[in-house]
């Protein structure tokens, strides 16, 4: 089967083209999952997929709790979105836990 023109991003299963002994043969980038894409699906469609690009995390924010148990987060931004097929994007968004200790704190126990 040929994907000469039959491209597809993502999971499409109307994305395919008769491959060997009546089986068919995707064109969609989810193919490369399932390994059921057709012979010349890297050269016709994966040179036209451009991947995610993200840019550097920020600073993480500041904890969220003055006393005790809080979070901080930080994020980045996407520079190049993905187009064609391409990889997606990472998590844009992070976030871990922290401990609040203002000097407050201790004078409130």
């Amino acid at each position: 089967g040929s994907c000469r023109q039959r491209c597809c991003s993502g999971r499409n299963n109307a994305c395919w083209a008769p491959g060997a002994r009546r089986a068919r043969c995707y064109c969609d980038s989810y193919c490369q999952r399932t390994g059921d894409c057709c012979q010349d699906f890297h050269a016709t469609c994966r040179r036209a997929a451009v991947g995610c690009v993200v840019g550097p995390w920020g600073p993480w924010s500041g904890c969220s709790s003055l006393c005790g148990v809080g979070s901080k987060a930080r994020s980045r931004q996407v520079t190049i979105p993905p187009r064609h097929g391409g990889e997606p994007c990472p998590d844009l968004k992070q976030r871990r836990g922290c401990l609040g200790e203002h000097p407050a704190c201790r004078s409130a126990k």
